[in-house]
Parts: C-alpha cells; structure tokens; sequence
C-alpha cells in the first residue's frame, strides 16, 4: 500500500521565488525518511525537525518508509523554510489532516521541535510567488515583513494544531504610517548653495553625483540629506524594494510606509557585499539600495576592482551574479552618491591648509576611481569648507531648506512625465532618442559641439551632459533646452 500527496511550496532565487512541489509518499519497506530533489544541508536536516514538532504536536509519524521529493529536482534547494510544507504534506499522506483543504495554499515555514512555525526570510517573494500561482499563503503568524498584495489571501498559524481542522488565521497587516522621507534637512547645512543646488538637480532626474572636497566639508552631511528631498516610493516601488529587504533578512517597515532606502556603504566592503554572492545568492549593498541612494563614502579607499562592479548596474539597473548552477538576476536601480577626498591628505587645493602630499599621490589616488566608473557618474561637485561665521554666525545668509528643495524635484518630475507622455519619446536610451527629447536649437548645438571637443568629452559623457540639461530644464518647466542649461550642465560635469 502506498500513500501520497503534493503540496505546493516555493525556493528563494535570488530576490524571487520559484515554485516548488513537495511529493511524500509513504509505503511499506524499512522505517526511515529520505528527502530528495537537491537539498541543501539545512534541508536535509528538516527530517529531524518534522519528526520531533509532529509528534510534539499529537500526530502519529509513520513508521514505514517516507520519501519526500522537492520538484523540480534540477533546482537547488536551500532554507529551512521547507519544514512546514513537508509536514503538511505526510500529515496528508497519512489521513492524519484533510489534504484538499491544505492543496489550496503554498505553504511556508520552518519548525520548532515542539511544533511552533517560525517565519523566514523572504516573505514578500513567497506572497508574489503565491499570487502569481493562484493560491493562497501560509506562513508563521509571526512574520514581520509581510505586506498586503491585492488578489492574494494571506494566512498565519502558530503551531501544528492548526492543520488539525485547517484554522488559519489570516494575517494582520500593521496600519502604514504616514509617508515620508527620511533624512536630515539641508536648512541644517549651512552654505554650500551650489553643492545643494547639484544635489537637487540630482534627485530631480535621478542622476550620479561626486561631492569631492577635503575633510569636514560637508560632503557626508549633504549626502545623508538627499533622501529628504526624493520623493515617497510609488506602491509598487515600495513591493519590489521591500522584496529586496525581506529575502535579505532586513526590516521593510519603513520602505513599505513609503520612505526610499539610503545604504551608506563603508570602504572595506567586500564584491559579494556590495553586489552580492553567497550560496545561495543574498542581495549585496546596490540592490538593498533599489530604489533609494547608494552612498560610497571615501571613494578612492574602496578595492578598485569593486569599484568597477558598479558599472554594469549603473546602466542597466539590474546585476546577474553567475554561480555554477546558473545565474541570479538582482535589481539594482540606485542613486549613487560618492564623496571623495582631494587626495590622501584631503587638503589638495584648499585654500587655508596646505596640502602635504606630492604631485604623484595625488594623481594615484584619484586614479583610483577609475575613468570608467567617473564617466558614468552625472554630476562632479567641488565642496569647500564654509566661512565659521556662516555657521555660528547669528546671520548665516540665505540657506536652502529640503520643503524648498523638494518642491523643485516634485515639479520637475512631473513636468518630464507630462512631456514624455505629450511627446511619446519614451523611455529609449539611445543618443537619438535623447537629442530629440532636447530638442536643441542650432545654438545650443554649435556650444555643445565646442565645448565637448575642448574638454574632450566622450560619447558618454556628452549623453551625460545632455541628460543632465534635460533635468535643468524641466525643472523650469520648458520643452527645449536652450544654452543656459547646457552651460550649467556642463558646469557641474567638467572639473576645475
């Protein structure tokens, strides 16, 4: 006599979860419970866990062989996450629960030796994967990083006990906060108007930006107040950048209420920190920044090598980290911001303290960067240190606050979704598509022809330049761009 039953569960990949049946069957031949279908190690140790939480719970464990395949078997298999729906399915197998009552959800969750469900990582790609598949989820009632998706039916039980007349509780979402944005404000950063003014540009049409200067400047201070001049997560921004948190293990309370994430990343990061790695594959520091800032404090200090990392999802917003078994796509859209000193001392080119370093530190240390990697980022920015009196001064002069800032960015954004929207160029990022959306007079042309030549700028960099005019100029809200945006564009691309 043989019993059988198949239940649906799902396996992280990378941000996204693959669905995945659990097969048991249970049939006479030596006691004992094999799981196959390539699982990792914490899988296979699942064995020992269901044992103990089913009969801790009152149900009866077979006594004769049980073989539990995870399908597909060509999909490596890993997490704890597989204890529950394991369970479930010999709990059905043997009569012991109703199994078509169980065939309706995908089941997720590890166990307890005494039979508690605990949540793991991952939620919201388990909830995704579950909607897309037509069924409902069931998970620990404890989770933290679940969120409601429209069209899906989310459930929680505390233990076992609950598969007995399948009691499911569905799962109370916490109330979403107001919107906000994060960050301090730049009325708090005295001076530097012009670094402000860039940085607004920025945020307005999501470009990179280099705040170079020595230390104590205000480079990290005027990084760290960006966020609070971006607008809020749209909602299905605020999914994909929670999903990117939840399989990472990290809290989504503040990206689901709307605010953007801003990752400051220290300089001894390693690659597979920044882009990723790990087996199985766990976001690095650029795809916990999707759709938010990534901020690399001390540029020229990271390995150079990872540095260059940066460039393939700086153009193409997502990252594909390749293992044996295949490769892993991880969404990457960020804001870079980097901040970086003169040279190894700081002081290069300050005007109060000299600088102690030779001409060759300081031309290796800010090779370090790397031209490749400095053609890509939009705007370069000096910040010099500000007159004392324009800080502890009692008249600190005119000082731009964020609820300014930010109406500018607003203002701009909708602007440029009005005009693509009236002229329908799209989102193409080709050189054609861009000029067009300039829309430059014979002027303009004949200024940036000049001025590309005599800075030597390359074919990227001009595109830079023309994305960065375009921004400019919807902030005035004005479809062409004329020679006054070219010139402040160009002003914030060449280094003096």
């Amino acid at each position: 006599m043989q019993l059988q039953c198949v239940l649906k569960t799902a396996c992280l990949r990378g941000v996204r979860a693959v669905p995945v049946e659990v097969e048991v069957s249970v049939s006479s031949g030596l006691p004992g419970m094999s799981i196959v279908g390539m699982p990792d190690a914490a899988v296979r140790e699942s064995q020992e866990r269901v044992r103990a939480a089913i009969r801790a719970c009152g149900f009866s464990m077979p006594g004769d062989k049980v073989v539990v395949n995870l399908a597909p078997s060509s999909l490596r298999k890993a997490g704890s996450g597989f204890d529950l729906p394991i369970a479930a399915a010999i709990l059905a197998a043997t009569g012991q629960v109703d199994a078509r009552k169980l065939e309706e959800y995908l089941w997720i969750g590890e166990l307890s030796l005494e039979g508690r469900v605990r949540p793991v990582a991952g939620t919201l790609s388990y909830a995704c994967c579950a909607r897309d598949e037509g069924l409902k989820l069931a998970v620990s009632r404890d989770v933290c990083d679940a969120a409601p998706l429209s069209g899906l039916e989310q459930y929680g039980l505390e233990s076992l006990n609950a598969l007995r007349r399948c009691d499911l509780s569905p799962l109370v979402f916490p109330a979403a906060a107001p919107g906000a944005t994060g960050g301090i404000d730049f009325g708090s950063v005295r001076g530097h108007e012009t670094a402000k003014r860039a940085m607004q540009i920025a945020a307005a049409g999501s470009h990179g930006i280099l705040l170079t200067g020595p230390p104590g400047s205000g480079k990290s201070m005027l990084a760290s107040a960006l966020p609070s001049i971006l607008p809020p997560l749209e909602e299905f921004e605020r999914i994909d950048a929670a999903m990117v948190h939840s399989v990472a293990g990290e809290k989504t309370d503040a990206l689901l209420a709307g605010v953007r994430p801003f990752r400051k990343v220290h300089h001894s990061t390693s690659m597979a920190g920044l882009v990723g790695g790990g087996n199985p594959v766990r976001p690095g520091e650029i795809s916990l920044a999707h759709n938010g800032v990534l901020f690399l404090d001390e540029l020229p200090e990271f390995s150079p090598a990872v540095l260059q990392a940066l460039r393939q999802p700086m153009e193409e917003g997502r990252i594909v980290v390749t293992r044996a078994d295949g490769s892993v796509e991880l969404p990457s859209r960020f804001m870079l911001v980097a901040a970086s000193n003169p040279c190894p001392c700081g002081y290069y080119g300050d005007a109060e303290k000299q600088c102690e370093c030779s001409a060759g530190q300081v031309a290796r240390y800010q090779a370090r960067i790397g031209g490749p990697l400095l053609d890509r980022i939009d705007l370069h920015v000096d910040v010099w240190r500000c007159d004392p009196a324009a800080i502890i001064g009692a008249d600190c002069g005119r000082c731009s606050t964020s609820a300014e800032l930010r109406e500018g960015v607003q203002a701009a954004r909708e602007f440029a979704s009005w005009r693509r929207a009236a002229v329908g160029d799209g989102d193409e990022k080709d050189a054609a598509a861009l000029l067009r959306r300039c829309r430059l007079d014979e002027r303009a042309r004949t200024m940036l022809e000049t001025a590309a030549r005599s800075h030597s700028l390359s074919g990227r960099a001009i595109s830079r330049v023309l994305a960065v005019a375009r921004t400019i100029a919807d902030m005035e809200r004005s479809r062409d761009v004329d020679e006054k945006h070219l010139v402040e564009s160009i002003g914030f691309r060449v280094r003096r």
